[in-house]
């Protein structure tokens, strides 16, 4: 399984931002099993990043590695619909009910 470069582009230290936080870390502790490097921005310090990114609303989610590149937006509480999203493959769904890999 490759390894999940996430970045998530927030908006200073509000709710909403410590909602996604918090929701991302779950997922990817959960569902991606330390297979991922995890880097917040915060698009007031840096503005730039976020225009390179042409980031439009935060909170918002990018997984830049494995290809293709996918976005997410908004508190990330809906675990099936970031890794829907994100195309992400669990290491769960690399084994069956048996204990066998697909």
């Amino acid at each position: 399984m490759s390894k999940y470069l996430l970045r998530l582009f927030v908006t200073g230290a509000s709710t909403r931002t410590a909602t996604a936080i918090s929701n991302l870390r779950r997922i990817c502790e959960q569902e991606l099993e330390g297979q991922f490097d995890l880097e917040i921005i915060d698009v007031l310090e840096f503005p730039e990043l976020a225009e390179d990114e042409k980031i439009l609303a935060t909170p918002t989610l990018i997984k830049s590695l494995p290809l293709p590149l996918r976005r997410v937006i908004g508190d990330l509480s809906d675990t099936e619909k970031v890794l829907l999203g994100l195309e992400v493959q669990t290491v769960r769904s690399h084994v069956n009910d048996a204990g066998a890999p697909k």
